[in-house]
């Protein structure tokens, strides 16, 4: 990485922390061992099952904790937008080790600083995957609105 992207992101880390509200700086929970491709199953199943309930078409994606791909499935006539977005959704929830709503919370209170972060989606629907009190990876859902999304996330966490 060349020194001023190096800068640059320092400077956007810098006012990130400048700028965040209350709980966003503080730690961050430790990594585990990352997420097994049966514990990532589940989660895609849950998910699947709470969007087919609700006549939703979402991209469901599980990474694990450096945000590589394990798992990854759509539902019949998903947006195609969706593919990636729910890749990026779950990389930026196991990365950064929160919920990409915290993102799109800060950019709404304090304004656009956080979307110089590498890797950075601020849209809700990315959660990170926890067992035992440390971060596993991370899934992304994508298709409906935020909320839509983030509800069968948490659906697919339930069902791990």
């Amino acid at each position: 990485m060349s020194s001023s992207k190096k800068i640059l992101y320092g400077l956007s880390a810098a006012a990130l922390v400048a700028i965040a509200p209350p709980g966003f700086g503080q730690q961050r929970p430790d990594y585990g061992t990352p997420v097994t491709i049966e514990q990532a199953k589940k989660i895609a199943a849950g998910v699947i099952a709470e969007c087919t309930s609700n006549k939703w078409n979402v991209a469901v994606s599980i990474v694990d904790t450096h945000g590589g791909l394990v798992y990854y499935e759509r539902m019949e006539n998903t947006q195609t937008a969706s593919f990636g977005i729910a890749i990026d959704k779950a990389r930026t929830a196991a990365t950064y080790r929160r919920a990409t709503r915290v993102f799109a919370n800060v950019i709404a209170k304090s304004g656009p600083a956080v979307m110089t972060l590498p890797g950075v989606v601020a849209s809700p629907g990315g959660l990170p995957i926890m067992v035992d009190g440390k971060v596993i990876g991370g899934v992304g859902v994508s298709g409906v609105t935020g909320d839509q999304d983030e509800q069968c996330a948490k659906a697919g966490l339930a069902a791990m």
